[in-house]
């Protein structure tokens, strides 16, 4: 019996120093966080949202409707499991079927001018889709040759230019890739436009700390991407004095920031993963605490908390509102976020639904 224990101990032993070993961090003081007061105040009102069910699919990262008022989404198997997903297409009615077999999980989505619709796939890149279901891939990786392999945010400009980011080229996502990813703020992947006429593709900004959402502004002189890592988005710019350039257009943000789309007032909607949390942000300076905290075995691991957040931001990067699920029951986390029709519809990365929340038309929400 005794030696059973020690042979338990030395591997539990050796499976820790192998975690910790894996992990190459960086030190990063984060800013304090902000209250949640004045433009951050709390409010329940997302517990009013209602839910639409994906046929147990899981992780309805972006949320895109056609002309006939269909939403589409991309899903995967399980809350912790990406290796397989599909692009369903959900009709008013609430019927639910697989609209692409895609293999993997989907996080990215928009129709382009001529009804075909532009996905980021893990499994096979930047890909066309047409009516008929034809696909093709347009890229698989950057002028580097390094591949794209957390494809994630993406938008189309009106010229047909392509613009989404890739979260890493380094790891497939997975949990603990996650994780890691959270632990070591190094600057991975990166933002990315994709011309179509010319098959070319540009990189705009090399290496973002976990590059997520991307949005084009409504004059499209600048485009949007949030940095989770970091509690940020960044704006770089493509028309005008500052063409080329990136600036932070809001950092220290409550939590970690996801999903972002526009409204048709030119601000924008951001979806949020879940609020920032005091232990990570107090070990993140630490590089020898966050090893020992990523060997720690996965049931010790801290867990997301369920928290929903979204926030309403102006094109100078001014909050203008938020709304919450500060028990997480009905929205537990807001990852993906599009208005449609007067409503925002809710999702994230490891939720089984999509959560419909409607707009008040006379006191905005």
């Amino acid at each position: 019996m005794r030696h059973q224990i020690y042979k338990i101990t030395f591997a539990l032993f050796i499976n820790f120093l192998f975690q910790a070993c894996a992990l190459h961090p960086a030190a990063w003081q984060p800013p304090t966080k902000p209250i949640l007061e004045h433009q951050y105040s709390l409010n329940n009102k997302l517990q009013s949202a209602t839910k639409i069910k994906l046929n147990g699919w899981y992780g309805p990262e972006d949320i895109i409707f056609d002309a006939a008022g269909n939403l589409y989404c991309g899903v995967h198997k399980a809350t912790d499991d990406f290796s397989d997903g599909k692009i369903l297409k959900i009709t008013p009615q609430n019927n639910v079927e697989v609209y692409y077999n895609a293999g993997s999980w989907v996080a990215g989505l928009h129709f382009d001018a001529d009804s075909n619709l532009i996905a980021l796939s893990h499994k096979e890149g930047l890909i066309r889709i047409t009516a008929d279901k034809k696909v093709t891939i347009l890229a698989t990786k950057d002028e580097k040759e390094r591949p794209f392999l957390i494809p994630n945010g993406l938008d189309i400009a009106k010229d047909s230019t392509i613009y989404f980011s890739n979260t890493s080229h380094s790891s497939t996502y997975t949990i603990p890739y996650g994780r890691q990813l959270i632990l070591e703020i190094k600057p991975n992947g990166g933002l990315y436009k994709y011309n179509p006429k010319t098959a070319q593709i540009t990189t705009l900004i090399d290496g973002t700390y976990f590059g997520n959402g991307v949005v084009l502004s409504k004059n499209e002189d600048f485009i949007l991407m949030t940095e989770t890592t970091k509690y940020r988005i960044l704006k770089y710019w493509l028309k005008g004095s500052k063409a080329g350039e990136t600036e932070i257009l809001i950092d220290n943000l409550p939590g970690f920031p996801n999903g972002i789309s526009i409204r048709e007032d030119g601000s924008f909607w951001v979806g949020f993963t879940t609020k920032r949390n005091d232990a990570l942000d107090g070990i993140q300076a630490h590089k020898g605490m966050k090893k020992l905290v990523y060997s720690l075995p996965e049931f010790l691991q801290p867990k997301q908390e369920l928290f929903g957040i979204i926030l309403n931001i102006s094109e100078e990067g001014k909050v203008l509102s938020a709304l919450y699920d500060t028990t997480g029951k009905i929205i537990p986390e807001a990852g993906a976020v599009k208005e449609y029709n007067n409503a925002l519809y809710i999702g994230g990365d490891i939720i089984e639904y999509i959560g419909k929340y409607q707009l008040d038309k006379n006191k905005f929400f």
